[in-house]
């Protein structure tokens, strides 16, 4: 397949940042299942390095990775591989144009390098100069909707021949991914289903992921009360006047002890208010699963004047709320949550 024009790789990058996010997966955080492909890869293709690379218009994010450790534990045979150095704390993140993973992309078929040093366009690579990469096996990671994600891909610290039972058994593993990405899609559409009963609520809800509080979702009450915002920006950054009255300090608390913590009885001028009013804000963390770290906070504000509804009424609805999204199960919260 040709390579994309620039103005082609361009509306291809923003189709594949937007499409990480709503899967949850523009971050570098390790996962299990990438993981393990990495390691299958590995082990099948009898190389030292690999790696489950997505990429979206500023970086490459390893979220799966095998490297050799130098251990006995090591199930890939690198003798007389030239390792050159202990790569068990590489980093999970590189720039855009490092290595060969955005020549794959950009080509959107798989690339084999059985030498590096038998191709001038790739000799120079900074990832042959850094880790004595001497060939390489590039393998496009597409979607269920036939986006191409990244890459899986296998490496050698020595030249090699990928032949051909090997490149179509990287494709066939890379295949394998596209369940993950229909059950990611799969639980998306529960979300919306549980975001539908948020729109409804008589009062401002909002969800953020992480410890900068990436915004995920917000109901029609939280842009009428506190200002629509922009997806995936930044909480703090959007919204400095629940900021400055502590609402994001009382997320962080809730997201590092896994308790609910409340901003009792605080002033705000509102957009959909000519006079200030007072709120009380409960922030209930949330996760995925009864086992799994809490990766959210749920932040419900309530009219501290009488409207809306009162302190145990809400606390309910977080329980509730928490409760739903454990039966989404693992992977729920990594999802795309819109924001209304």
């Amino acid at each position: 397949m040709d390579s994309l024009s620039p103005e082609q790789q361009h509306a291809a990058g923003e189709q594949r940042t937007h499409r990480l996010r709503i899967l949850g997966l523009n971050t570098v955080e390790a996962e299990a299942t990438f993981d393990r492909v990495a390691r299958l890869a590995a082990t099948f293709t009898q190389s030292p390095l690999a790696m489950v690379n997505f990429i979206n218009d500023e970086r490459q994010m390893f979220r799966g990775m095998f490297v050799p450790t130098g251990s006995d534990e090591d199930p890939v045979d690198t003798a007389g591989g030239g390792i050159p150095f202990d790569l068990s704390n590489l980093a999970r993140e590189a720039p855009g144009d490092y290595g060969f993973c955005p020549h794959v992309v950009a080509q959107q078929s798989q690339l084999a390098l059985d030498d590096v040093f038998d191709y001038p366009r790739f000799k120079g690579n900074a990832l042959v100069n850094d880790l004595g990469v001497r060939s390489y096996l590039g393998t496009p990671l597409r979607d269920n909707t036939g986006v191409i994600l990244g890459t899986v891909c296998v490496a050698d610290f020595k030249p090699r021949t990928w032949d051909r039972q090997l490149r179509q058994g990287m494709q066939e593993l890379t295949e394998t991914l596209l369940s993950e990405f229909k059950l990611r899609d799969s639980l998306l559409a529960q979300q919306q289903e549980l975001f539908a009963v948020f729109d409804g609520a008589p009062f401002p809800i909002m969800l953020t992921e992480g410890p900068e509080h990436l915004l995920r979702y917000a109901n029609g009450k939280q842009g009428q009360a506190f200002g629509m915002v922009p997806q995936f920006s930044l909480g703090r950054r959007v919204l400095p006047g629940l900021d400055e009255v502590g609402v994001f300090r009382a997320m962080d608390d809730a997201l590092r002890t896994g308790r609910p913590t409340t901003v009792p009885r605080v002033s705000l001028r509102t957009y959909d208010s000519p006079a200030p009013q007072d709120f009380n804000f409960l922030c209930t963390p949330v996760r995925t699963s009864p086992s799994a770290p809490f990766k959210g906070v749920l932040t419900v504000a309530m009219n501290a004047g009488g409207q809306g509804y009162g302190g145990a009424e809400s606390q309910a609805f977080a329980a509730n709320v928490q409760q739903r999204f454990e039966q989404l199960g693992g992977g729920a919260l990594s999802d795309g949550m819109p924001l209304r």
